[in-house]
This record gives structure tokens, sequence and C-alpha cells, in this order.
């Protein structure tokens, strides 16, 4: 599978508490919206940085430079002082390790909140914006409640899409269906 379609880092019990401690404090401040944006592009710029992902988790670099850098980037990305602060422990607690599962947590917690179930499409292509809406209604549809959806591509896929929800997953995928004639063929 392609880095891109890799699947959303887990979050430890460490990452669960801390997104739940930013949620709260987000909530407090009446400041969902302007955390969930910053958390998106944090977790956007982790996802798109093999080098930043390797940084953020590497022993090599002591926690004082990897605290600047982390302050750096959040003063770069515009983030809001609440999202400054958090990021701030973390680093200071050692922590950047997880924070991609922290940030994914904290997604969650939120779609949990609004009552949105958390679904992901994996296609062999990217999907234009009419197919994101129609699959979207289609789980909305299946499932009974707003689905917050979350499209990544992988090529390795040749054709179809897997999509999973909760605990779910379809897998229509054409490199699936070639490895099950594939095995059905070798019993033959």
């Amino acid at each position: 599978m392609s880095s891109e379609a890799a699947s959303s880092p887990v979050a430890s019990g460490p990452a669960l508490r801390y997104a739940e401690a930013l949620f709260d404090l987000a909530l407090e401040q009446n400041a969902l919206e302007k955390v969930e944006a910053d958390v998106g592009a944090l977790a956007r710029a982790i996802e798109m940085s093999g080098d930043l992902r390797s940084f953020l988790t590497s022993p090599i670099y002591d926690s004082e430079v990897k605290a600047r850098a982390i302050d750096a980037l959040a003063a770069k990305a515009g983030v809001s002082t609440l999202t400054k602060n958090f990021l701030g422990v973390v680093a200071r607690n050692r922590r950047l390790f997880a924070l991609a599962g922290m940030l994914a947590a904290f997604k969650r917690r939120l779609a949990e909140h609004r009552g949105e179930v958390a679904a992901e499409a994996i296609a062999a292509a990217p999907l234009n914006d009419d197919q994101a809406k129609r699959l979207r209604g289609e789980i909305e549809r299946v499932v009974g409640k707003a689905v917050n959806l979350t499209v990544k591509v992988d090529k390795d896929l040749l054709g179809g899409m897997i999509v999973k929800v909760g605990s779910k997953m379809i897998d229509s995928s054409l490199k699936t269906k070639l490895n099950r004639l594939k095995s059905v063929m070798k019993e033959a």
C-alpha cells in the first residue's frame, strides 16, 4: 500500500488523553472550529512530509530542538494561541512522537461530539467533488448519520475502492478481486 493510503495513526492512551484535553479546552473557549482547522493543517503537514514525520518520531533530536521546531511550524502555520500552547505542552512533555495520533484522536472526538461518523475511502484514483459528495450521501443513507469522509488515493488498488466506516470495511478494489481469483485458480 502506498504511503498516501497508509492507515491513520493509532492513538495510544496518552495520545487520547492529550486529544481529550485539547478538545475540552477548545469547547470551553468556544474555539472548536479554529482548533479543528489548526489540527487539519498540522495533520496534513505531517502526512505530506516524511521528513517532518521522521523528525517528530526520531530519538536523535533533543526535546529542545523539537520544541523550537514545532513552535516555528506553529507560527508559520498561523495556528491559534490554544493550539500553539497545546503543541508547547506536548513538546515539553516529550510526546511529539505521538502528535499524529493526538491529532487523529482529536478529529474523532470532534466528529463524535457533532454526531458524525468518520468514514475513509481509499480509491485507485482521485475522486472529483461530485463523486465524493455522492459517496458521502450513500454512506450517510446506510449509516443514518452525518458522515465525515476522508478520501485517500492508493494507485496499487488498480481500480475500485475500499470504504471503512468504524470497524466495518467494504473492499471492492480490483486488486482484492484479482487476489481472490488468483486464490481460486490455485485451488482448482
